[in-house]
């Protein structure tokens, strides 16, 4: 059992190093679309992803044009506040790839709207929030998709 975490154009690394560790631990694969908000190589990722990054190989793509083009015909989910449907409404299924934008503005308007049908946000109960943190909406969905594949309740 495994997802493909997707994070496109990631902005801080902290978040990437967190996610990066989050991966491993649910046995998801990282992929990283460019361009960065940091250096790969940057301590604070490393930090954040503990001594768990030396073990992540994410996969890298120059742009989310080439994501698509590698990935086309794969399942896929994506996820932000602007969507129409509940996180917990996806089908789930090993190897999804599951889709998530930068810290500061989200997907692409042009990715929502080509992907309109799979686009899925996490309800927030405070008009006073406008998103989470994406390291959080991450582990959310991830954790909603190993349970909702093992059919087992908490």
């Amino acid at each position: 059992m495994g997802f493909n975490i997707v994070l496109i154009e990631p902005e801080i690394p902290m978040n990437t190093g967190n996610i990066g560790r989050l991966s491993m631990a649910s046995g998801s694969k990282l992929h990283l679309v460019k361009p960065f908000g940091f250096e790969i190589d940057d301590s604070r990722l490393k930090r954040a992803g503990l001594d768990y990054w030396k073990h992540l190989s994410p996969t890298i793509y120059d742009d989310a044009e080439s994501f698509f083009s590698i990935n086309k015909g794969k399942k896929m989910a994506f996820f932000s506040s602007h969507g129409e449907q509940d996180f917990w409404d996806v089908h789930f299924s090993d190897d999804m790839f599951l889709i998530f934008g930068k810290e500061s503005v989200g997907l692409a308007s042009s990715i929502l709207e080509a992907e309109n049908n799979n686009v899925y946000k996490i309800p927030l109960f405070s008009k006073q929030i406008r998103s989470l943190n994406l390291a959080n909406a991450v582990g959310i969905v991830v954790y909603e998709g190993i349970r909702s594949l093992a059919n087992v309740r908490i």
